[in-house]
C-alpha cells in the first residue's frame, strides 16, 4: 500500500512538472517576434529593437557572435505597454549574429548581419621611389624586418622563401619549398618567420637568421592559407573568405576570428596582409587596391586606390595582380608590388 501511494505521488509530481514545462514551451512557441531589422541587417551604431506579440516573464537573452555565445542584457525594456526590448550592438564585431531568446529550455532565434555604420574612406597615394627587380617573382608575401625585405614566392614547384635587398632586388638568402607546396603569405615575429601554404592546410616556422625550419602547423578551422601579419602579440591569417583568424604565436592555434564588412556587404578574397599603425592592410584578390581594416571589429575603414600602379610596370604575358604590402617603420612608408612585376614601389598615403 505504501509503495502504491509513493508511486501515485511520483506520477502526480511528474505530471505537474511536464505540464509546467509544456506551458513554458507553448508560451514561447505562441509568441511571434518582430524587429527593426531591414533585410535582416542592421548597422553597428543602431539600436536593435525586438517586439514580442505577448508579454512573458523570466526571459533571458544571449548573442552568438563569431561562433561564441555570450549573455546580452537589454539596455531598456518596455514590457508593460508593447513588449519591446532594446539592445546596443556597438561592442560587437561585424558579421553574422544570432540573438537567442530563452525561457527555461525553450528558445527562439533572431538571425541578422551587423554592418559598419560608415562607408570606407577612399585614399590616394604618392610614389616616393621605384625600385627595379626581376619580373619572375610570383609574390605572395612581403615584409620588412630590421630594414631588410623578406618575400614569399608561390606556385607549385617554384615556391620559395627569400631575403632581398629592396633597393637592388639582389637575393641574399633563399630556400625552396618541396614541390607539393604552394607558398603564400609571411610574417615575422620574435625572430621567427611564419609562412603559409595555400591548399595544403599547413604553415611553416623558420629561424630568421639561417632559414632553418623550426616547426610546422596545421589549419584546424580556417579554409586555406592566404595572407598573414602580426600586431607584435598575435598572428592574423586570411583564408580567402570574409574571415581573418587570430592565431596564438606560440602554438599557431586558431583562437577565433573577425568577419570583414563594409556598411553594405561582407568582403571576401582578402589576400596579403600587413599590420600598419594599429590597422590591418589587405590586398583583395583581383582588386587594384588595399583595404584598411579595423582589427577590433572587422570594419573596412578605408580603401587605397592603386588602380593606376600596374600600368607603370613592364607589360608582359605573365603579368598578374597586385599582391604584396610591406610597411617600413624606419622610412614610415609602404612598399607594394605584384605577381611577376618588375618594380617595387615605395608609396605614402594621401587623404
Amino acid at each position: 500500500m505504501k509503495n502504491s501511494n509513493k508511486l501515485l505521488i511520483f506520477l502526480f509530481l511528474l505530471n505537474v512538472f511536464l505540464l509546467e514545462s509544456c506551458g513554458e514551451n507553448s508560451q514561447l512557441d505562441t509568441i511571434s517576434i518582430s524587429s527593426n531589422l531591414t533585410d535582416k541587417k542592421i548597422k553597428i551604431n543602431d539600436t536593435l529593437k525586438i517586439n514580442l506579440s505577448k508579454s512573458s516573464e523570466n526571459l533571458t537573452f544571449e548573442i552568438k557572435s563569431n561562433n561564441q555565445i555570450q549573455k546580452i542584457t537589454p539596455m531598456y525594456s518596455n514590457v508593460e505597454n508593447n513588449n519591446q526590448y532594446y539592445f546596443l550592438l556597438n561592442d560587437l564585431t561585424l558579421g553574422k549574429k544570432e540573438l537567442i531568446i530563452k525561457i527555461s529550455n525553450s528558445e527562439k532565434k533572431v538571425n541578422f548581419t551587423l554592418l559598419n555604420n560608415e562607408a570606407p574612406k577612399i585614399y590616394n597615394y604618392e610614389i616616393i621611389n621605384e625600385f627595379s627587380r626581376s619580373n619572375d617573382s610570383y609574390t605572395q608575401g612581403l615584409e620588412f624586418y630590421n630594414d631588410t625585405l623578406y618575400e614569399s614566392l608561390g606556385k607549385y614547384g617554384q615556391s620559395k622563401l627569400v631575403k632581398v635587398e629592396f633597393n637592388t632586388g639582389k637575393k641574399l638568402r633563399e630556400i625552396k619549398l618541396p614541390s607539393e607546396y604552394f607558398a603564400e603569405g609571411i610574417t615575422i615575429l620574435n625572430d621567427k618567420i611564419f609562412q603559409l601554404t595555400w591548399k595544403e592546410k599547413v604553415g611553416f616556422v623558420y629561424d630568421i637568421d639561417n632559414f632553418n625550419k623550426i616547426n610546422s602547423f596545421k589549419y584546424r578551422n580556417s579554409l586555406e592559407g592566404w595572407g598573414i601579419c602580426n600586431d607584435g602579440a598575435k598572428l592574423y591569417k586570411s583564408d580567402g573568405t570574409e574571415k581573418i583568424w587570430k592565431l596564438n604565436p606560440e602554438n599557431q592555434e586558431e583562437e577565433g576570428y573577425i568577419e570583414i564588412y563594409t556598411n553594405k556587404n561582407k568582403v571576401v578574397g582578402l589576400n596579403e596582409l600587413e599590420w600598419v599603425d594599429g590597422k590591418i592592410y589587405a590586398n583583395r584578390y583581383l582588386f587594384d587596391g588595399i583595404a584598411i581594416i579595423n582589427p577590433k571589429n572587422g570594419a573596412i575603414d578605408g580603401v587605397i586606390n592603386l588602380s593606376t600602379l600596374k600600368s607603370r610596370v613592364t607589360q608582359h604575358e605573365k603579368l598578374d595582380v597586385i599582391n604584396g604590402i610591406a610597411f617600413n617603420k624606419k622610412r614610415n612608408s609602404i612598399f607594394v608590388t605584384g605577381k611577376m612585376w618588375d618594380k617595387l614601389f615605395e608609396i605614402r598615403i594621401k587623404d
